[in-house]
């Protein structure tokens, strides 16, 4: 039987003071990730009671089928629970899906009943959810907490029952350089919460449940199934991140599966390529009931080589927190050093290293000679990774830091998995500068938050890349020079002649940095006829293509066309908003109108059959999930752990021009050996609450330990109790504990009782 763990937090006002106070000693002190820092994202179920012990709900699996026709990905997710208990369970259900998903219909299924919801106004929705739930019946909610980011509740499930929650959506798959991929979420890593939390006004707050230890395997069972009809030759097939067989029923149809079941702990990635050297332009057509709808794809014109490219300045935006310790980190360097070795010394750069505090690397940018590059990477490959992720300060430094020449163009380039709560607000201080810079951001990690490294690229005129492993560093720095030595398309405009059309989104189209095509939707009146002429520059040369609209024949097979268009407009009327800017009315009546789940509508089903024998009461029980593939323990860390990597500590050879400016601000060292004190208190009740389970210790100890100024242990002294070889077993763990990242003046005894 799988276990269900419990992890319970302590968090320290005392001590997220501390840490932040100690983050200004340095401009990179590095500490574990902050004791507030929010979950993971990962399916996951919360039930309400007080047994945890006796009532369990685990997650038996965890599938999706897949249906890709063409541009155009449908998608039906299973997840299948058992409740193991002898209460009745109310569950919480977190789940995660893709940034472009259209969710358009849910349902759920207990025994031989199945619930199939109906989209409400949200507040309704959870209040005929509550109601039914008091009168003893079965019902279930959708709500949307990010729009990558859902929650199920599903409530009065009986003891027995086995729970099957599924869900349809549907997106769109744009092309980039003739490569199509499909990505399915699978996990995301803990989310640091910025104090004060989400001050958008949004109340859509969500907690997270504890983690298994880094490289634990789910407890899980995770597949995924792909029926692919490209309607073109299909050239080639790759998964990247899991093991999967192919089996090909044409040269343009195959079906993909996976072969293994523990690949719940990293995101799945498809990558395919049809055959031809160039995607098709064309334009599909819709109608349903008085609505017609269309959605235009334009192939841009290939990349051409510019002799003449000006000099740019390259700011250099480094997530070195807790969560990125070990291989992201390690990614990232790798990264860096391709980026960095490839700039033209004519070139400037700097590098703003961000965890619980940020600092720079040099007081003003330098040029890219080979010394100013060495001397950059030796301060960067000294990063271990450690600390709260305080993005939006380190943007914000960013964007006040000087400029050496008002006639370089800038660029930031964000390196990060994204783990923090201020989408919006970070959003929002890009698009207030856009004019200052252009943004790209690399999202480094296998189940990073996709939201916020698409949404800083779309508000800063940029491109988003995802790096899940150290080989794709090389080639994601080559197309970052590509983009930004020579983007593709420029001055884009759209004419539609003859062709009546309204609700065009997006109203203007930004530059192509890719190779990627220019997507286009809208509504339409009248015959389809007419045509449509996309035109703009390539380099210095103007570009255009034309599509005949008489050509094309309305197919009901494009029925998802309607949904996309809905779900455009909603993400950008909401997903990209403006602070303080309320489209809540237009976005309500588009998710009513369309059936869409959203920030405002929700999915409701109740069952009509009130259950027998309701007289339980429903208790909780918090299930634990993976960590991400490749993401440590220092991501979920109870407290801190300081590491100086600028010059001050180590013994390094001078920097010429490139330097660590430091902030120069002393720390009263009395408050920093309290609050390490503490840390390590919280640290030792987790540790020990594992090891009784592990050591079969059910009755109430109390455990002196005592520390020496390495952190070692040195002695352990536990009460009494009759089982001798447990007792021997508890002693054996503790004497294993290393404290050593904490630093301390003298020895020290803990007193444990637990």
């Amino acid at each position: 039987m799988k276990t269900v763990r419990v992890i319970q937090r302590e968090i320290s006002l005392f001590s997220s003071f501390l840490i932040l106070l100690v983050a200004m000693l340095g401009s990179v002190v590095l500490y574990g990730q902050d004791q507030s820092a929010d979950k993971t994202l990962s399916p996951y179920f919360i039930v309400k009671g007080e047994n945890p012990q006796v009532d369990k709900l685990p997650l038996q699996s965890t599938s999706a089928i897949v249906n890709i026709a063409g541009v155009i990905a449908d998608v039906r997710i299973s997840q299948v629970y058992k409740n193991e208990g002898v209460s009745p369970l109310e569950a919480i259900y977190v789940f995660p899906a893709s940034t472009n998903a259209a969710v358009y219909a849910m349902e759920m299924t207990i025994g031989d009943r199945t619930i199939v919801a109906k989209i409400e106004e949200k507040n309704k929705a959870r209040e005929d959810y509550e109601k039914a739930i008091k009168q003893g019946k079965r019902a279930s909610l959708l709500e949307q907490k990010r729009p990558n980011v859902f929650q199920m509740n599903v409530g009065n499930i009986q003891p027995g029952d086995i729970v099957t929650v599924s869900l349809k959506y549907t997106e769109l798959l744009i092309p980039e350089s003739g490569t199509y991929s499909f990505v399915y979420p699978t996990v995301t890593g803990p989310r640091f919460t910025y104090d004060g939390g989400d001050k958008t006004g949004n109340t859509n707050q969500y907690n997270q449940p504890g983690y298994q230890q880094e490289g634990e395997l789910p407890y899980y069972d995770f597949d995924i199934e792909i029926i692919l009809a490209a309607g073109m030759p299909i050239q080639s097939i790759n998964c990247p991140t899991h093991k999967t067989k192919v089996r090909y029923n044409s040269n343009s149809n195959a079906h993909i599966w996976l072969e293994e079941l523990d690949g719940g702990n990293r995101d799945f990635i498809l990558d395919y390529q049809l055959a031809g050297e160039s995607i098709e332009s064309g334009l599909l057509l819709y109608e349903h009931n008085d609505e017609k709808f269309f959605l235009m794809i334009v192939q841009p014109p290939k990349q051409i080589n510019k002799e003449d490219i000006p000099p740019r300045e390259y700011i250099f935006i480094v997530d070195v927190s807790g969560s990125m310790h070990g291989f992201p980190l390690e990614t990232s360097k790798t990264l860096l050093r391709n980026l960095v070795v490839n700039l033209r010394p004519t070139d400037k750069f700097n590098v703003l290293l961000f965890a619980g505090s940020s600092g720079w690397l040099s007081k003003e940018s330098v040029y890219a000679t080979t010394e100013n590059i060495e001397n950059a990477m030796f301060t960067i490959e000294r990063q271990r990774g450690g600390g709260s992720t305080m993005l939006l300060p380190a943007l914000k430094k960013a964007l006040n830091f000087p400029r050496t020449s008002r006639s370089l163009s800038r660029s930031f380039v964000i390196v990060t998995d994204g783990y923090v709560n201020i989408e919006k607000q970070a959003f929002d201080l890009i698009r207030n500068h856009a004019n200052e810079a252009n943004t790209f951001a690399f999202g480094i990690g296998s189940g990073v938050n996709r939201y916020i490294i698409e949404g800083l690229a779309h508000v800063g005129n940029g491109e988003p890349m995802i790096i899940t492993k150290p080989a794709e560093a090389a080639e994601k720095a080559e197309k970052f020079r590509n983009y930004i030595s020579n983007p593709v398309f420029t001055q884009i405009n759209a004419d539609f002649d003859g062709f009546e059309v309204y609700d065009v989104e997006p109203l203007s189209i930004s530059d192509v940095l890719a190779e990627r095509p220019v997507i286009i939707y809208g509504k339409y009146k009248g015959e389809p006829k007419g045509k449509v002429t996309i035109s703009g520059y390539s380099g210095n040369y103007p570009y255009s293509i034309s599509l005949d609209v008489n050509k094309e024949i309305v197919d009901e097979g494009n029925s998802a066309i309607r949904y996309l268009w809905a779900r455009k407009r909603i993400q950008l009327l909401d997903d990209y908003r403006r602070l303080g800017n309320n489209e809540s009315k237009e976005i309500l009546e588009l998710g009513l109108k369309y059936n869409l789940l959203t920030a405002y509508t929700s999915f409701v089903a109740i069952d009509t059959r009130k259950v027998k024998n309701n007289d339980g009461e429903m208790v909780t029980v918090e299930q634990v999930l993976p960590l991400p593939k490749g993401v440590s323990n220092h991501a979920v860390g109870v407290g801190y752990e300081m590491e100086i990597s600028g010059v001050s500590k180590y013994k390094c050879k001078p920097m010429y021009a490139l330097e660590v400016v430091e902030e120069n601000i002393e720390a009263d060292s009395s408050i920093d050996i309290i609050g390490q004190k503490k840390l390590v208190e919280a640290e030792m009740k987790k540790r020990l609450k594992h090891a009784k389970r592990e050591c079969k210790i059910k009755s109430e100890i109390t455990v002196n330990i005592y520390l020496d100024t390495k952190g070692k242990v040195t002695k352990v002294e536990i009460s009494s109790f009759a089982d001798e070889e447990s007792e021997d077993c508890l002693k054996k763990k503790i004497q294993t504990w290393d404290f050593s990242k904490y630093m301390f003046d003298s020895e020290l005894k803990f007193n444990i009782e637990l």
